[in-house]
Order: C-alpha cells, then sequence, then structure tokens
C-alpha cells in the first residue's frame, strides 16, 4: 500500500471572528499536492474568510495553518503575506492601471535577475495565450477575459506553492467563464500548481475541481469528489444546496424496502431506518426520465427550455414536486399529464424536516 505524503496545505482546528462575531468555527482542511479544491457555499457561509487567512489577510483566533509543512499561522504568529509562497488572484483582478501588462506581470518578481524576469513573464504570459504584442499595452486596452488572463499570469509569476482564487470568474458572461475555467484547470495541471478556489458557481466548482469542500456556518460539512458531493451528500444540508433535486416522502416497510410513489424500491442506502419511518427522498431530475409508457404520470406545472433539453416541474399525484429533464423534441403543455419512470441507482434518504 502506497504511503501518501504529508498535505501541501494543513488546516487544523481553525477559528476566527470579526468585532467578536465567530465566522469560521473549527475547520478542517488538508490539500494535497497538485490538487485543485474548491470552497462552495452559501453567502456569509465563511468561504472568503478562509481564503483570506490562509492568505494572512485575516488574523485568526484559534488553530494553525501549515504550507509544505511550515507553520505560516497560529495565534501567536502570522508569517508575512510575501514570504509565505502563497499567491492571490482577486475578483477585482487588481491590476495596476497605471502599468503595462509585462510590469503588471513581472512586479512579484520584480527584485529578481533581469532576464530570469524577461524569461518567465514571456512564460506565464504564454502559458495564457497573451501574445507578444500586448505586453506593452495597459489593462484598460484588453477586454475583460483578457485581463483576466493577464491577472492569473502575474498571480503565477513567482511559481507559489499554492494559488488561492477568490471568484476569479464571476465577472465575465457564462460562455466566456465555462471556456476559461477549462482553461485555468489544465494550466494548473500542467504547471502542477496547487490552488484553492472560491466560487458560488456550482457549475464552475464541478468543472475545475478535484474536491470540493461544502462550507455550512463557518465549517466544511463535506469535503469530496464533486461526484460525491451531489450523488452522496452525507447530510441533507449539502443535498439541499448542492445540484437542483426535490425531496418527496417515502417510507419504509416491514422488509426494509422503501414505499414510493414510484413502488417498492430496495434500500441500497448505507443509512438503515425502521419500518413505518416517515423519511424523505432525494430525486435529482437526472432521476426522472421521461417515458411515454409508464404507469405513473405527473402534470406539468413549468417548463424551461435549455436548448436541447426542457427542465420540467412536475406534480405528482400526491401534490408533492419533482423535476423532469426531456428532450426539447418532447414539447409538453402547462397542464398535461407527462409519462415518468424512477430511475435510481442509489437511493439518497433522510429523515424529515
Amino acid at each position: 500500500m502506497a504511503i501518501q505524503s504529508p498535505p501541501l496545505l494543513e488546516v487544523a482546528q481553525l477559528s476566527t471572528s470579526h468585532h467578536k462575531q465567530k465566522i469560521l468555527q473549527e475547520v478542517e482542511l488538508k490539500i494535497q499536492a497538485q490538487d485543485i479544491v474548491c470552497l462552495l457555499g452559501p453567502s456569509g457561509c465563511g468561504k472568503t474568510t478562509l481564503l483570506r487567512s490562509i492568505a494572512g489577510l485575516h488574523p485568526i483566533d484559534h488553530g494553525t495553518i501549515q504550507l509544505n509543512q511550515r507553520l505560516i499561522s497560529s495565534q501567536q504568529s502570522q508569517a508575512p503575506l510575501q514570504s509565505r509562497g502563497v499567491g492571490m488572484m482577486f475578483q477585482d483582478l487588481a491590476l495596476f492601471p497605471h502599468m503595462t501588462i509585462f510590469d503588471n506581470v513581472a512586479y512579484g518578481i520584480r527584485k529578481m535577475e533581469q532576464r530570469y524576469i524577461q524569461k518567465q513573464v514571456r512564460h506565464v504570459l504564454d502559458l495564457v495565450e497573451i501574445p507578444v504584442t500586448s505586453d506593452q499595452k495597459y489593462p484598460h486596452e484588453l477586454s475583460g477575459g483578457q485581463q483576466q488572463r493577464v491577472a492569473l499570469a502575474r498571480a503565477l509569476a513567482p511559481k507559489p506553492s499554492l494559488l488561492l482564487l477568490d471568484e476569479p470568474f464571476s465577472s465575465l458572461d457564462p460562455e466566456l467563464r465555462h471556456q476559461l475555467v477549462l482553461e485555468v484547470r489544465n494550466i494548473l495541471k500542467l504547471e502542477k500548481i496547487t490552488a484553492l478556489l472560491v466560487t458560488h458557481d456550482q457549475d464552475e466548482a464541478f468543472s475545475i475541481a478535484d474536491s470540493i469542500g461544502v462550507m455550512q456556518q463557518g465549517a466544511i460539512v463535506q469535503f469530496d469528489s464533486p461526484y460525491n458531493i451531489y450523488h452522496e451528500p452525507n447530510s441533507r444540508f449539502v443535498a439541499d444546496f448542492v445540484g437542483l433535486g426535490t425531496f418527496i416522502p417515502v417510507e419504509i416497510n416491514a422488509a426494509g424496502d422503501v414505499e414510493t410513489v414510484f413502488g417498492t424500491l430496495p434500500n441500497n442506502s448505507e443509512k438503515r431506518f425502521t419500518p413505518g419511518s416517515q423519511i424523505d427522498l432525494l430525486v435529482r431530475p437526472d432521476d426522472i426520465p421521461h417515458d411515454d409508457n409508464s404507469q405513473v404520470s405527473a402534470i406539468v406545472e413549468e417548463k424551461r427550455f435549455l436548448g436541447a433539453q426542457f427542465l420540467y416541474t412536475l406534480r405528482l399525484p400526491n401534490d408533492y414536486r419533482v423535476l423532469c429533464y426531456a428532450p426539447s423534441h418532447h414539447d409538453h403543455s402547462i397542464g398535461k399529464p407527462l409519462g415518468i419512470r424512477l430511475d435510481l441507482e442509489h437511493l439518497m434518504l433522510f429523515e424529515r424536516e
């Protein structure tokens, strides 16, 4: 069995506050070298505060932060920002408007030997596909997407051990954001850079991350692969927050199976409930295929055209709602029945609130 190397970043029992109000509470986080991790959660859950604490921009009340097995933050000491080996890309980019693109990118390595500066700046600008002809331009002369690339190049130039990104794509239109997210992931993997990214965009997190930390009220409540976060949420909060889905009431029968409006299903989840328990089943839109031959139908209450498919909101016979994806050439009218079936490989069951 291979022995896993120590984490590049280790946050232990980290707590912070602002004006005596707790923000982070006993946060635990380990990131292995070359991994890309996203922090996901509702506004005010502490995502950006955690990022700023790691960067050295926010003092901590309790706990420790170690980078490359070196203590960089504790209640007693704070390593200076410039000596942490941490790069940061801010939401507002923070490019210097009076500096050329070359000088912006060179800023973090300006004390190095001139030949090295020239080589490294050109290397990172090539990575982000900024042409040589733009070296002497100023930020306002570039498009928003190009400015994002320059900000990334500037963060990469000092070769940080850890790159922190705070909502770096939020100002871009959806199509450009999706393109840049994939490009940034490829660049980080090519350069073997470890990264921690804060985002409110779940699609962005799923596209770029190796692992996702879902935060709630100042704590990381689940840290897992994007696949497991979506398909195996460890709590009702994570299940409700991540992805689209609805909860429908089900009941456990005497055999331990699950009685649903779609029929009886074997309980293949790890959770066990006593017969007669009133519980809820999480159903995603992709769990409800459209099926004209099904004996179960639901009434179309809402529909949203997504191009290749519709997203339907359906009312079941027991008046509960589910979501359903269907190919867009199956155009069903509001108020009409739609045949559906349940196609679940793994049941996600939660106690009813």
